[in-house]
């Protein structure tokens, strides 16, 4: 007997139409997952990178009013997108005299609240994804390997040979498809929890940026 071929691309090709169809959709589905935990990952850094510098600038002692002329129109960062969107509504918030139209702090804070909820919509996109893959991508491999399997007992019907020759090709093919549904799952759950855990703790020093900056504001207004 030839011996057989058990490598991964052998076990795609002898694979029937439905698993072939369940591998390629776990292996585009991890190739997905790991774009989304690649971009992520970098753009949790240039965001970290991005507020430690606002945030030196800011505490810097250089006025508000100046700090807010230099980063204009053009804000690079969340935090100077938040600290731009409180400095907008301060402004707005002066009448012809000089005075202050009543309610300025408590709108204020709800204008940096929207700002902070764009920040985090843009830091979470993706996980979503990741968090899909990683609950259904098991079962979607069990579903390959249960086909699989189906497949390989009607071929040992047919040929009326149980030996490990006939049973042991169609019974790798059909384990295949599991292995790949875990290849796909096991980072995306991984990597999930963690960049949540990371986004959640960005968010919160954004939070933090906010609430200080609304205290700053409310003196301002006060004084």
């Amino acid at each position: 007997m030839d011996p057989i071929d058990f490598s991964f691309w052998a076990l795609f090709a002898r694979a029937t139409l439905t698993v072939k169809l369940v591998m390629l959709m776990l292996f585009a589905a991890s190739v997905w997952a790991w774009a989304i935990i690649i971009q992520k990952h970098l753009t949790y850094r240039r965001a970290k990178r991005r507020a430690a510098r606002f945030d030196r600038a800011f505490w810097s002692g250089e006025p508000l009013d100046r700090l807010y002329q230099d980063i204009g129109g053009k804000p690079r960062g969340a935090s100077e997108r938040i600290f731009v969107a409180g400095m907008d509504e301060f402004n707005r918030s002066f009448r012809g005299d000089g005075g202050f139209i009543p309610g300025a702090t408590s709108r204020i804070d709800r204008t940096m609240d929207v700002a902070i909820a764009k920040e985090t919509e843009r830091l979470t996109s993706g996980l979503s994804f990741l968090a899909t893959v990683g609950s259904t991508a098991p079962f979607v491999g069990l579903f390959g390997t249960v086909w699989g399997i189906m497949h390989s007992f009607e071929q040992i019907a047919l040929q009326q040979n149980t030996s490990l020759a006939v049973v042991a090709p169609g019974i790798s093919e059909a384990l295949f498809a599991t292995a790949l549904g875990l290849l796909a799952a096991i980072p995306a759950v991984i990597f999930y929890n963690k960049l949540s855990s990371d986004s959640a703790r960005i968010v919160g020093e954004y939070e933090a940026f906010a609430d200080e900056f609304s205290t700053l504001l409310s003196r301002e207004l006060d004084d």
